[in-house]
């Protein structure tokens, strides 16, 4: 077996984006190229890499493997690169950070002494806002930077003109629900649950979530409608319903009255980092920026057993 690196690219771009149409408009290339890289590179590993369904296409085992291999590579890439503009030009200035309150609280927060040391040129401003805000402050140059949410089975939201995104991590979904709802060891089936799943506010990242895992469900649905987590949290425990939070957004001590079960098929949300990128690529300091949040990132998800 001889695989030709150049070609993982062209897989990534087909497992991230959901098919080889989406993947060459991604890669600004012809659905054409796409596919003859991909038939390549099934010929060099001698197995089909992917499977075409009639909600899409999905890796195969062997696709997912190198689908890994990709990242892998692409991740070594950036982190070289990173390097080399960190020797060409100590990183200044100040960089604007948008972003939201669980990855912020479980992620980039604590990693502030490590910027403080490692990026002592550049200041950082946090600043916290819902994905239409983030997006609009971007377009109006009032963010450098700015962490996005999206649910990993959903398109990649719009990126609009002069935009470029760089994936972080996969967040998965959890199912949160009242206490003894469901016993221990228990396998569950959604479709059993007697709870009324909580209505979620259409601003709110887990709503294509939500909606995705109801679809072929008939259970009831609450009064209530939140657009914090913690309010999601406070009306599970008072047994009010449940519904689905992304695991960052479980990190540390949770309310009495709340458990959080694992359920198989529930997905993911998909965080990215996107910064404006016209004629001219991002100055040094956005650059350490995008850079540093990957790291922290794959830094975070490694201590989690990802």
């Amino acid at each position: 077996m001889s695989i030709n690196p150049s070609r993982l690219p062209f897989l990534l771009a087909i497992a991230r984006h959901g098919g080889v149409l989406a993947a060459a408009e991604a890669l600004h290339v012809t659905p054409s190229a796409v596919s003859q890289q991909l038939a390549r590179l099934e010929d060099e590993v001698g197995r089909p890499l992917v499977e075409r369904t009639p909600r899409g296409t999905t890796m195969t085992g062997a696709g997912r493997e190198l689908v890994e291999l990709a990242e892998n590579v692409e991740r070594e890439v950036n982190e070289a690169e990173q390097r080399l503009v960190a020797g060409d030009a100590d990183p200044r200035g100040r960089v604007r950070i948008g972003g939201f309150q669980s990855f912020f609280c479980a992620v980039l927060v604590p990693a502030l002494p490590r910027w403080r040391n490692e990026l002592f040129h550049v200041e950082v401003d946090l600043r916290e806002g819902t994905r239409a805000q983030l997006l609009r402050s971007l377009r109006a140059a009032e963010l450098d930077v700015v962490v996005v949410e999206y649910d990993a089975s959903e398109p990649v939201p719009a990126l609009g003109s002069g935009v470029h995104e760089v994936p972080l991590m996969d967040d998965p979904w959890k199912l949160v629900v009242p206490a003894g709802t469901v016993a221990a060891g228990e396998v569950v089936e959604l479709e059993r649950l007697r709870a009324p799943w909580l209505g979620v506010e259409s601003s709110a990242a887990t709503l294509d979530a939500v909606r995705r895992v109801r679809t072929s469900l008939r259970g009831s649905t609450s009064a209530h409608t939140y657009g914090e987590y913690a309010t999601a949290l406070a009306l599970v425990a008072a047994g009010e319903g449940v519904t689905l939070l992304p695991s960052l957004a479980l990190q540390g001590p949770l309310p009495d009255g709340v458990d959080v079960v694992d359920v198989p098929g529930l997905g993911a949300r998909r965080l990215a980092v996107r910064h404006r990128s016209n004629r001219r690529e991002p100055g040094p300091a956005v650059r350490a920026a995008v850079g540093f949040l990957r790291d922290v990132s794959a830094a975070f998800q490694a201590s989690q057993g990802s």
